[in-house]
């Protein structure tokens, strides 16, 4: 049964990635089903100095993310019960709740090699790790199939000369892998920066470098070009195991787990990495045409044009490539398109229609009925609801 008693809880967790906040909506979800806690929130970026008020705060438990040595300290000073949610490295003697490293690598491995990929490549830091143990998972579910994987280290960037020059090294490393290749960035922010290196050198993703981060976060990967594919991490699972712990040992219990791993959830495919590997090269040449073009207009007769190749010749290889003819990939195109309007925007259904390539709102509408078997009002709806 729940206590009646009102705990006061400290959660110094930042607020400004999309992790962070479902780590957040977890507690909250915890807090809806089992207790009431009076909570004391640190939102923002970046905790590196602990809050002047939590020395002497009078508490009853605290829930954290830590990333310096001195935040980890003053939690442990306080005797407080605590649970940790970032990293163990600053040797809390509190549980830990994080997700399950030895997963990811394996996960985005397999994503690759099931889509075709052959060579690979890792973009990661080596501060953490974290970090450490899902290049190592990477690796060894690659070595496992009989394939080699280079690993590039990321260098820090503390001002822009630096930021430059982490780049020229990323787009000589990337110019150098065997194409097709599939890289793992070990979290979303290298996943950026692998992508922003092939537009500068003008190296075609995914037909030639397909990219895959980690974590998720939805702005990061949003603003990416093209969008960044990227492992989901399950926060809101994390935060309401952790709550759900430190509840246990606010009651006393000092008989709880250690560390609680969590499975990460399935990757979210976006067009950095949403397709099969393709080997012809006529075929990657149309796709790549096909995904920059697909919202202007551009038809099946325009890509053979500009290849100069027949209709006839371009759809067998298409459909023997991908399993799809030029005029379906057109469609997927615009769809996925749609579809991120529809859910992310207000724009009417016919300015949609118009700012996705297609000519007759008619012909939209029957098409979009077809393919989802419902109106794109309906579509919408239960975003909107």
């Amino acid at each position: 049964m729940p206590s009646k008693r009102l705990f006061r809880v400290a959660l110094l967790i930042e607020s400004h990635r999309s992790y962070s906040r479902d780590l957040l909506t977890g507690v909250r979800r915890w807090m809806d089903q089992n207790e009431r806690w009076s909570t004391f929130i640190e939102i923002g970026g970046v905790l590196e100095k602990p809050p002047p008020w939590l020395e002497n705060w009078d508490g009853h438990g605290i829930i954290s993310r830590s990333f310096t040595k001195g935040m980890a300290e003053t939690i442990q000073s306080t005797g407080l019960p605590c649970v940790e949610l970032r990293a163990t490295r600053f040797g809390q003697n509190c549980p830990f709740v994080g997700m399950d490293n030895s997963l990811i690598g394996q996960k985005v491995a397999e994503h690759f090699l099931n889509r075709g990929y052959r060579n690979f490549g890792v973009y990661s830091l080596d501060t953490e790790e974290f970090f450490q143990e899902r290049v190592r998972n990477f690796v060894k579910s690659v070595e496992s199939r009989g394939y080699r994987s280079e690993v590039l280290p990321a260098g820090q960037d503390h001002h822009p000369e630096s930021w430059e020059d982490n780049q020229n090294s990323l787009i000589h490393w990337l110019t150098s892998l065997p194409k097709p290749v599939g890289v793992f960035a070990t979290n979303d922010q290298l996943g950026v920066r692998v992508l922003d290196a092939c537009q500068r050198a003008d190296i075609p993703v995914p037909e030639e470098v397909a990219v895959v981060g980690t974590e998720n976060d939805e702005t990061l990967c949003a603003f990416a070009s093209p969008p960044l594919t990227s492992l989901r991490f399950d926060g809101i699972q994390a935060g309401y195991k952790a709550a759900e712990i430190l509840q246990s040992m606010m009651d006393g219990n000092n008989k709880v787990p250690h560390q609680t791993l969590i499975p990460p959830g399935g990757i979210v495919v976006r067009a950095s990495s949403d397709d099969l590997v393709i080997n012809d090269p006529v075929v990657a040449r149309a796709a790549r045409l096909i995904r920059e073009n697909a919202l202007d207009h551009i038809s099946v007769d325009d890509v053979c044009h500009t290849l100069h190749v027949s209709r006839s010749t371009l759809e067998r290889r298409m459909k023997k490539a991908l399993g799809r003819t030029p005029k379906n990939e057109i469609q997927r195109i615009r769809f996925r398109e749609v579809e991120r309007l529809l859910l992310e925007t207000e724009l009417t259904i016919d300015a949609i229609a118009e700012l996705t390539g297609f000519t007759h709102t008619e012909y939209f509408h029957a098409a979009f009925q077809e393919r989802y078997h419902m109106t794109p009002t309906e579509f919408r709806k239960p975003v909107a609801g």
